[in-house]
């Protein structure tokens, strides 16, 4: 199953720094820095769809049914009570966001050269995207501690 985390991971931060390549081109948008910015968008869209799936696999899968009650039952609770229920929560919009910004560049097109503010309302919600999934990413780390401590507290309580 740690294929399955990593994937996760390495899709999501990918995902992310496709976001962070959109916001960098829509700064100052020319015909190039669109088209570069429309292809970096269809990348973290699909990035982040994958990690999406693949992270909701790993935790009906496996998460929830073994891993959550090991951090529940473990010295940091809360790994699981705070920072995976945020991130839940984060993570159901972060795809949703992705989508709503390669629609935003694809029906403006070449007009974002021109309309500045929509440039930059579109670049400010990519770096929301990018902020939002390196806070995940933060998150999971609290997660996985709370998962090793859980694991580890279990196996001196067994054996002692």
């Amino acid at each position: 199953m740690n294929l399955l985390i990593g994937l996760h991971v390495g899709l999501g931060e990918l995902g992310a720094l496709a976001f962070l390549w959109v916001f960098v081109e829509l700064l100052n948008p020319n015909k190039e820095r669109i088209t570069r910015a429309q292809k970096a968008v269809l990348i973290g869209v699909y990035a982040l769809l994958a990690a999406w799936f693949i992270g909701g696999w790993y935790y009906v899968a496996t998460y929830g049914p073994i891993v959550k009650p090991i951090i529940k039952a473990g010295p940091y609770p809360w790994a699981h009570g705070i920072a995976m229920e945020a991130k839940e929560h984060i993570f159901i919009f972060i795809p949703i966001l992705a989508l709503v910004v390669y629609k935003l560049i694809e029906s403006a097109g070449n007009r974002l050269e021109k309309e500045k503010k929509t440039s930059r309302a579109i670049a400010t919600l990519s770096l929301l995207i990018v902020i939002l999934s390196f806070t995940i990413a933060g998150m999971g780390y609290f997660i996985s501690s709370g998962a090793r401590a859980g694991y580890e507290s279990q196996s001196t309580t067994q054996n002692p």
